[in-house]
């Protein structure tokens, strides 16, 4: 099933819940905006919208909540999956995970609509788990996952928002998926990414990183787990140049030893599917790297994937966008989409007002 990311944003994280009284009023507007835009557009539009940074945080805000703050991503993903509750099937839209422990209910939330709505739930389950491998062990920027939405239609067409959070630098990063363009999941995968901080990120979903990639996996399927092994600990004896990005002393070679030996004896085909191995996570990724790039003279991409960014604001700033007939296309959609919605006319009023704040400063 093809798989394409399209961004990922960074945001501030903010403590606390959203209020009560908000949650309750961002439920039924996220409902009625998303039946207006399915009753017109269908479905699969949703998805895209959804998988769209700008719009995404557009929306956000239409329903009321901050524009610049983490808690938008959570709270926005648990008002869509409320609001749609009940009419998942007329919709054609259903919505599974969320944050913390709801998260990690993701695939038997999936396997439960598969059999209400007969559709076959394992590639959409092995689209969200290797969303999150991606995000968590091919990508190491120093987020950790913590939130992971997976929104999907009765065709099997899909979506992912998840986020994680760098407690270092006090922010967090989305991530979005779309999975209707592409269908590598560990090649390029971004279209769109939106970011306020960017750092030196392990990045082997680059297209430079394809050499890395391959000798990787060469290195897991033909070397003996025990030359694998003495690798890592010959290079915790050397002194490495102070830019390199992954540190060895973060790695233990005794403790990866079990997940390496396990990893050779299964001889995964490529890097996906080693990738998708159970037990192979960010620090076996990490190793590997090193000996790919240390032993074997092959450098995996170091670049941030971050390619757009959102003006530095504090709490309920409003984002100086970077493309901005996509922002207003947003606003359009989002402004029809309000209007024909049945919710009571102050609640409209107040999102048309929102609206018209996001227009005027993205024509500033």
């Amino acid at each position: 099933m093809p798989a394409s990311r399209t961004g990922i944003a960074n945001l501030p994280l903010h403590g606390g819940k959203a209020p009560r009284w908000l949650f309750d009023r961002m439920v039924p507007l996220a409902r009625e905006i998303t039946i207006a835009i399915v009753s017109d557009y269908g479905p699969d539009e949703m998805l895209r919208r959804l998988s769209h940074p700008y719009w995404f945080q557009a929306f956000g805000c239409v329903l009321g909540f901050d524009w610049h703050s983490s808690g938008v991503t959570t709270t926005l993903c648990g008002a869509l999956k409320e609001g749609i509750r009940g009419i998942e099937r007329d919709l054609g839209l259903f919505a599974a995970g969320g944050k913390g422990k709801t998260s990690r209910k993701t695939p038997s939330e999936i396997e439960s609509w598969g059999e209400k709505i007969a559709i076959e739930p394992a590639p959409l389950v092995y689209a969200s788990r290797m969303s999150a491998k991606v995000d968590s062990a091919a990508v190491q920027d120093g987020y950790e996952l913590y939130h992971h939405s997976f929104i999907f239609t009765a065709r099997g067409s899909w979506t992912v928002i998840q986020q994680g959070m760098n407690e270092s630098n006090r922010y967090a990063r989305r991530y979005h998926w779309l999975g209707e363009t592409v269908s590598d999941f560990v090649n390029e995968p971004h279209a769109a990414i939106l970011s306020e901080t960017r750092g030196r990120t392990l990045d082997l979903t680059a297209g430079e990183s394809l050499p890395a990639r391959t000798t990787i996996t060469d290195i897991i399927t033909e070397e003996q787990p025990e030359k694998v092994i003495g690798e890592l600990k010959r290079l915790k004896t050397l002194d490495l140049p102070a830019r390199h990005q992954i540190y060895l002393r973060d790695l233990h070679p005794d403790s990866l030893s079990r997940i390496i030996l396990s990893t050779y004896e299964r001889q995964p085909e490529d890097f996906e599917r080693l990738l998708g191995l159970s037990g192979v996570g960010a620090k076996t990724i990490r190793a590997l790297s090193l000996i790919a790039e240390l032993v074997h003279g092959v450098e995996p991409s170091y670049r941030d994937p971050a390619r757009y960014s959102f003006a530095h604001g504090g709490k309920d700033g409003i984002p100086y966008p970077v493309d901005r007939q996509t922002y207003d296309k947003s606003i359009e959609l989002l402004s029809r989409a309000i209007n024909r919605t049945k919710i009571g006319l102050s609640d409209k009023q107040k999102a048309f007002q929102r609206l018209n704040r996001l227009r005027l400063e993205n024509q500033r």
